[in-house]
């Protein structure tokens, strides 16, 4: 570290997202927690909720030894925690805590919140109040722990440097509680994307060309965002330093939430569980002959390593915003594309409302051979495709999702004459999925191309993937990631580069598709070594993206929050602000 910056002694970091595997800021999180493990042992103390309860959470390990007299103190407080480790590289302490009492005082702490810091809870639904009563109950752990640490003199007779640093809206409100009750404590807030931004992209309204004339208070109401917004709003107003996650992100925040970031975190990458030599060349063709064993059961083909690319796009399931749509419509004029050398496989790897792996499916599996070079098939039943060929596992909403609904609008059925052939797979790869029983990682190795023609993508944690694992990967100038490649290469990505960046706008649509098209032509005529090199260039892309290289923002961000925090402190004329009042009544409703 930088001998100029202020150096924290304890970092907390809350997010919905510690232990509980459901986005993509659970890998920004657990893959950084190695780096900062290393460089603060024991003193980066992660926060998440007690989703899990009393079950075993396959991403945390209790570990009764860790901070006993606290836990004690803690319970007598009233609050309801499991400490351990979260099981990601480097092992860091983690505080699961049950946010579920505090519910009976929510409308005590929304009174309070609107008093203090004007932000209006009235017109919460959906998941706000889960996440906003699991931040305060975050609030109370590292004000107790806080506490408690400070119980005892520092070895150095100096005051403890503590940061607090709060992942998304959904920990927006735990800030404002350390902010307002232990002053002395420096909050980081990082939005990962604007709610507000997110929303109107999802409501296909053209975001980037009118960004300058939005207001985000006004599109909050009409959007129906207004506490999202709110909480998001004042606490990016509020903390110590306010962060997030790309350039184009930033001017989200200014033109939407009024209010410039003090540092852009780009979220790097932990390549330690990259497999490498022999390693990856077992795991890469493993995935391939699954990916195909997979393809042949379900369409009734027999689809070779050699005559076929294999394709996808994976993430959230936002039609518009992750660009599944200029996907599909590639892969559907790919179709017609005269200049393609070779068969493509294209999977959409995009968890639905999946209901259960097909058996039907699942059938022709156990009785196929896993091979990446399958043996003629004689039987009528297995050269025939199973009904619905697009799709591994049934829906509880075949009739009204958008994947499906677009690949019959297209007419996209695989049939036995189709160049390109599309497979959805609508559930979490984790390893038990049923059909695939491989995760995530050790699939995404198995592709030729991976592509994110994205419209919304605040950084891009897919495509950062993809390179990692040796794989080129597509994507646009309006994912941060994209951004930061060209920024990188000093020009705009070309295959060649590992990484192809397409250029989007509100209304490029159709130009995208023609791209996505052309560029998984072009890599079709590749020779053995242009393959290779093109590998090698998004593996050494990805070396660039390490967090050994991105961590340093972090700690510019942790000093600017140091440095106000003890400011304020030196400056403080409102020692009543300390010794605050309890803010929560001790009625229930």
């Amino acid at each position: 570290m930088t001998k100029d910056l202020m150096v924290p002694d304890y970092i907390f970091e809350s997010s919905w997202e510690v232990c509980n595997k459901v986005g993509g800021i659970y890998t920004v999180l657990a893959s950084r927690a190695k780096t900062l493990q290393e460089a603060f042992p024991d003193r980066i103390i992660f926060i998440g909720p007690d989703v899990w309860k009393d079950a075993e959470s396959p991403y945390f390990r209790e570990d009764p030894d860790l901070l006993p007299q606290w836990r004690t103190k803690a319970a007598m407080q009233g609050l309801q925690v499991r400490v351990g480790r979260w099981t990601v590289p480097g092992e860091p302490v983690a505080i699961l805590v049950d946010f579920t009492p505090y519910y009976v005082q929510k409308n005590g702490i929304y009174g309070w919140l609107w008093e203090r810091y004007r932000v209006d809870s009235l017109h919460a639904y959906g998941d706000y109040d889960e996440a906003s009563m699991f931040s305060y109950a975050a609030g109370r752990v590292v004000e107790s722990l806080y506490r408690s640490l400070t119980s005892d003199p520092s070895p150095r007779g100096e005051a403890l440097k503590v940061v607090y640093h709060a992942n998304e809206w959904m920990c927006g409100l735990g800030a404002l509680y350390i902010n307002a009750k232990v002053p002395e404590i420096a909050t980081v807030f990082t939005t990962h994307a604007t709610s507000i931004g997110r929303s109107i992209a999802g409501n296909q309204k053209p975001l980037y060309d009118y960004l300058f004339a939005y207001h985000g208070d006004q599109m909050a109401q009409e959007l129906n965002m207004e506490s999202k917004h709110s909480i998001e709003k004042q606490t990016a107003h509020h903390v110590d330093c306010f962060t997030t996650v790309s350039d184009i992100t930033a001017r989200e925040c200014v033109e939407l939430l009024d209010k410039p970031v003090d540092v852009v975190l780009p979220n790097g990458f932990d390549d330690s569980f990259v497999p490498i030599g022999a390693d990856y060349d077992r795991k890469r063709q493993q995935a391939r002959a699954k990916m195909l064993q997979v393809a042949n059961a379900l369409l009734g083909e027999q689809l070779k390593d050699e005559d076929t690319i294999i394709v996808s796009t994976s993430g959230r399931y936002e039609f518009r915003n992750k660009g599944i749509d200029v996907f599909i419509e590639a892969m559907n004029r790919l179709l017609r594309d005269r200049n393609l050398k070779k068969t493509v496989l294209a999977f959409i790897v995009v968890p639905g409302w999946v209901g259960e792996p097909r058996q039907d499916l699942q059938e022709r599996l156990r009785l196929s051979p896993l091979t990446s070079h399958p043996s003629p098939l004689t039987s009528h039943l297995e050269t025939s495709p199973l009904e619905v060929p697009m799709i591994t596992h049934w829906l509880h909403n075949m009739g009204h999702d958008n994947v499906l609904n677009m690949l019959k609008f297209y007419d996209m059925h695989n049939r036995h004459d189709d160049r390109v052939k599309v497979v959805f797979l609508p559930c979490y790869l984790d390893g038990h999925d049923g059909i695939f029983n491989l995760p995530y990682y050790d699939v995404v190795l198995g592709n030729d191309l991976c592509i994110y023609p994205s419209y919304y993508e605040p950084w891009g944690y897919t495509p950062l993937e993809a390179v990692a694992f040796h794989v080129p990967c597509i994507t646009t100038d309006l994912a941060g990631f994209g951004l930061w490649a060209n920024k990188l290469l000093g020009h705009e990505g070309q295959l060649a580069d590992g990484v192809r960046v397409i250029h989007r706008t509100d209304y490029n649509y159709s130009e995208v598709a023609d791209i996505v098209k052309d560029t998984v032509s072009e890599y079709s005529t590749f020779t053995p070594e242009q393959i290779a090199a093109c590998r090698q260039k998004a593996s050494d892309l990805s070396k660039h993206a390490l967090w050994s290289e991105f961590i340093e923002y972090y700690y510019e961000a942790y000093d600017i929050a140091l440095r106000k925090a003890q400011s304020r402190v030196a400056c403080s004329t409102q020692p009543d602000i300390v010794s605050e009042p309890a803010i929560i009544p001790k009625t229930t409703d």
